[in-house]
């Protein structure tokens, strides 16, 4: 646990010491105060709820560009051979990197408390369903960077692996949406409504934090951090 610790803290400081932590944070913090500031005013409503419906699609698409490099620069720079030789075990490497892009992905959301604030100020929103909307977005977000990660390991191509990862979670998040469930087989709709990102998200964001919630995104990071693990130990 300590050399994943000292490669996310690693990680972590290598994105701030590049335009990478500062460009993601601009684009994101810009997109969803932009988009949500623009209509806030119009309705004159003070509630988060268009925030909580915006943010994860804008997760889908920007996470992805966090994760793109952190394996398919190792692999293209031949720097993942000489990482692995450290005394340090591949899932202790790639829970690092997982533990250093959470971070980021938390300084991200807490940059948006401003909006918050102000949705505070105005108004007299329910706390619950707010804290349980950021907690839902960092359960969300997690479940994404695990899916990029995986991405990453298996190309060299930094292009590649963003569209992998954004083509990955995507599917994963309407996988459980309606349009999807009535168009799949029959068969297949009771996997689909409980396999989907999106309908996990959608009932932790109601205010009711359910542990089934919780469990599912463990298990979706725990899956796709052990199939990058595999693909590491494989090397091909």
């Amino acid at each position: 646990m300590r050399a994943a610790w000292a490669i996310a803290v690693k990680e972590f400081r290598s994105a701030f010491a590049s335009p990478v932590a500062y460009a993601y944070l601009v684009v994101f913090l810009a997109f969803t105060n932009w988009f949500f500031f623009r209509s806030f005013f119009v309705l004159g409503d003070a509630t988060m709820r268009g925030f909580f419906s915006l943010l994860p699609w804008t997760l889908v698409f920007l996470v992805p560009a966090l994760t793109m490099r952190l394996w398919s620069e190792e692999r293209k720079f031949g720097t993942l051979e000489v990482l692995l030789t450290w005394p340090v075990r591949e899932r202790e490497a790639v829970f690092g990197k997982f533990l250093g892009g959470l971070g980021l992905l938390a300084v991200s959301l807490a940059g948006t408390a401003p909006i918050a604030l102000t949705v505070f100020a105005l108004g007299h929103p329910d706390r619950g369903p707010v804290l349980a909307g950021y907690l839902g977005l960092l359960c969300f977000g997690a479940a994404g960077l695990a899916v990029g990660i995986y991405a990453s390991a298996l190309t060299e191509n930094q292009i590649v692996a963003y569209v992998a990862g954004v083509a990955m979670t995507f599917a994963l998040f309407v996988a459980g949406e309606d349009f999807v469930i009535v168009a799949a087989p029959a068969s297949l709709a009771p996997l689909l409504s409980g396999a989907g990102l999106g309908a996990h998200y959608w009932s932790i964001g109601r205010g009711v934090i359910d542990s089934r919630d919780l469990l599912y995104f463990a298990a979706v990071i725990f899956f796709f951090l052990y199939l990058t693990t595999r693909r590491l130990q494989r090397r091909g």
